[in-house]
Parts: structure tokens; C-alpha cells; sequence
């Protein structure tokens, strides 16, 4: 994926931070990746596929189970996310289907892509600086019939109960609120409507499915990261935009080893939706 901002308040390097999110993301949502793959109206399974905006593979390795039989060609600006995706390949033994290439999908000219039966972008396509031109480009990429799905989070997932943390109730809702202000500033993307663009592109848009996402968390060390994670990124770019107060119980929620650290909740859950765009150059 083309992350645009950074965050500071993380150990290590943002590339790593983000990451772990991105493979959290896989592992926790695993479920629903795969129900999303098993919806798609594909009229034969396809043999050669692109994942647009890879990052560590969570679709790349989604599309290898789902179809035994093909190829992904793994495409992502990130050297270290293509990195691990490698190693993650070498270490399921399916290194042998999986080809990477380095790009900024943002550039006019495109990396050739082959003639493939279907791309995949998950949570990438709202990256891209000219959507509309990366939609066109996919399109003259696909063979005749193909299928391209494009799946889109309403949002960063939600993890605290609304009464939570008990001396600021809400705080979630206004970190993420200031976080939509921020992105709707840089990605206007994000949230949009994708049908209408993917029909202006030349697509025939064949159906379109949401999924709620409600995962209980009492019990999955797992899904602790994830929140941290999450709720560490998106203090990075929002902090001068909180108060004083939410900003100091945010960092509370945030200190590993404090006492109120979201990796000692026993009340979090993920809760967001997914929606999915299946398309066909006709």
C-alpha cells in the first residue's frame, strides 16, 4: 500500500510499524478476506493475477488459497513490504507463484503487468493521487472479460467500547473523527463511492457487497496488537489536533507496559465494514 503519512509516536522504523499492522490486519480479518474471495462472480478461475497495493500480501496469499492453480503478480512501492512478502512466500512454498514488482502506482507509466484474469486492490486504490487514471490503467491492463474487485475499509477499525476509557468516554470517536478531517484532506478517496468511478473507467460493474466486521477480542492476544497499532499510527499524524486531555489518556491506552495499556483490555473488538466492487472490462 502507498501509506501517505507517517507516524511518530511508534518504536521503529514507520515501514516496520506499518507492516505489523498490515500482517495483524491479515490475521485478524482472515475470515473475511476469505469470504470476500469466495463471493467473487468469476466465470472461470483465473490463472494469472495482479494484487495492486500488496503490502505484505494479505490478499496475494488470500487469492493463492482461494485459486490452487494460478499465479498473483504482487505489485506494491514498498521494497520492504515486497521484501517480506518474499519471505512469506519462501516459507509456505509458493515463492514459485508469486512474482513482485516495485512501483509507484502513481506514476503515468505503468510497469507491464502482463494480460492478467483479474486485480485485486485491497485498501490501496484510495492512495492513489489520480484514481481515475489508475482505474483506466487497469483497465487497459485486463483481458477482455476479466474481473476486477476493489475492496475499500469504511474506515480505521474501531476497538474500545463508546464508554471507554473511563476518564475520557469517547475518545475513540474523536481520534478517528480528527483522523477522517486529516484524510479526507490528502485522500479524498477514502470512503468513496467506487462504482460511478469504475463505470466512468469503462467497467461493468457486476455486484457489490458489504461486510460487517464485529470480532470479539476477549480472548485473542492478537487483536491487542492490532488496536495498539492501529490507535499508534493514527496518534502520529493527529496529535496536535486533540486536546490535552484525550491526547494524555490516548497515551495511556498506548503505553505497553502501563496499567491501562489497550493490551490489557479484556472488553476490545474490531468493528468496521468492507466493501467489495467486482468489475469486468466487457
Amino acid at each position: 500500500m502507498n501509506h501517505t503519512h507517517t507516524a511518530r509516536h511508534t518504536h521503529g522504523t514507520d515501514t516496520d510499524v506499518q507492516a505489523e499492522i498490515l500482517d495483524l490486519d491479515a490475521e485478524v480479518l482472515a475470515e473475511h478476506t476469505t469470504s470476500i474471495t469466495a463471493w467473487l462472480p468469476l466465470k472461470s478461475d483465473p490463472h494469472h493475477l495482479v494484487d495492486l497495493g500488496c503490502g505484505t500480501g494479505t490478499g496475494t496469499f488470500a487469492l493463492l488459497d482461494r485459486f490452487p492453480d494460478a499465479h498473483v503478480t504482487a505489485v506494491d512501492a514498498s521494497t520492504e513490504h515486497l521484501q517480506r512478502l518474499r519471505t512469506k512466500a519462501r516459507a509456505l512454498g509458493v515463492q514459485d507463484r508469486v512474482r513482485t514488482v516495485r512501483a509507484d502506482l502513481d506514476e503515468t507509466a505503468w510497469p507491464d503487468l502482463g494480460s492478467p484474469d483479474m486485480v485485486w486492490a485491497s485498501a490501496s486504490m484510495h492512495h492513489m493521487a489520480r484514481p481515475e487514471r489508475a482505474l483506466r490503467n487497469v483497465h487497459d491492463a485486463l483481458a477482455p472479460g476479466a474481473l476486477f474487485a476493489v475492496v475499500e475499509l469504511a474506515g480505521h477499525p474501531r476497538f474500545l467500547p463508546e464508554n471507554a476509557p473511563e476518564e475520557r468516554p469517547g475518545l475513540e470517536e474523536r481520534v478517528h473523527a480528527a483522523a477522517d478531517r486529516l484524510q479526507k484532506e490528502h485522500m479524498p478517496g477514502r470512503g468513496a463511492d467506487w462504482g460511478p468511478m469504475l463505470t466512468a473507467a469503462g467497467f461493468t460493474v457486476e455486484g457489490q457487497r458489504t461486510i460487517a466486521v464485529d470480532i470479539e477480542g476477549d480472548r485473542d492476544e492478537a487483536i491487542g496488537r492490532y488496536a495498539l497499532g492501529v490507535l499508534q499510527r493514527i496518534r502520529g499524524v493527529i496529535a496536535d489536533r486533540l486536546s490535552h486531555e484525550d491526547l494524555t489518556a490516548l497515551d495511556r491506552l498506548l503505553d505497553p507496559s502501563g496499567p491501562h495499556s489497550v493490551l490489557r483490555r479484556e472488553d476490545l473488538t474490531v468493528r468496521t465494514e468492507r466493501t467489495v466492487w467486482a468489475a469486468r472490462r466487457t
